[in-house]
């Protein structure tokens, strides 16, 4: 496991779990709660975090998700599926010399890829380098063995997807996984570019668990609820 000291102020600073008393954290713990609501009656083991386009925190949620997960004292994977534009590894500042892709191709095993980070029972499986076929590799046979393979080894994996309607890899994703969590991005995201999203979702045969509101205003100066 390699830590990198650049970018330290974008990385872990943006685990909300790792700030004391943090008012994010306490936000994620209810969503948390809420998936955990949603599917009462099955078990939940791969969720998928995505959301209509770029920027509108999806990264961001899907770390924080697995790291409030995590404290549940479940043991926790978070892969970064966003083959093309990969920041999890910045995140949590990993290297990502080897990471998904090297699995699916079959030169890494999972045990050798997989990063642990300073969140007890969270660990990383980082994108790796970047395919020429992000698409193909993540509907391959070899992706849904993987899937079974991560099941056998963790209680709950967290897939941070490329955006719904930029590329094909969202809606692939959200086939093989449990549930989906889609984020908008408060006061940005139209309101025909999220049912777009939601119809993507349906078309693949997805499973929705809700829509996570991200960087809403409170009342209060100066707090943010996401």
């Amino acid at each position: 496991m390699g830590f990198r000291k650049k970018k330290a102020k974008r990385g872990l600073a943006q685990i909300s779990v790792l700030q004391n008393k943090s008012l994010v954290a306490e936000q994620y713990r209810t969503i948390r709660t809420n998936i955990a609501f949603s599917s009462v009656q099955t078990n939940l083991r791969s969720i998928l975090v995505t959301s209509s386009v770029p920027g509108e925190g999806k990264s961001f949620s899907a770390a924080n998700l697995a790291a409030v997960f995590a404290q549940q004292e479940k043991k926790v994977l978070l892969v970064d599926a966003d083959l093309r534009k990969p920041t999890i590894h910045e995140t949590f500042q990993l290297e990502n010399v080897t990471g998904l892709t090297n699995v699916l191709v079959g030169t890494c095993s999972l045990s050798e890829t997989v990063q642990q980070t300073p969140i007890d029972n969270l660990y990383i499986l980082t994108s790796g380098p970047t395919p020429p076929n992000p698409a193909e590799l993540l509907s391959s046979k070899a992706m849904g063995d993987l899937i079974l393979d991560i099941y056998d080894q963790y209680s709950l994996v967290i897939f941070d997807s490329p955006p719904l309607l930029a590329v094909a890899d969202g809606q692939i994703l959200a086939n093989q996984t449990d549930g989906s969590v889609l984020v908008v991005l408060s006061g940005k995201t139209k309101i025909d570019t999220v049912q777009k999203a939601k119809d993507a979702l349906e078309q693949s045969k997805a499973k929705l668990l809700g829509a996570l509101l991200n960087k809403k205003k409170l009342k209060k100066p100066d707090l943010y609820s996401y």
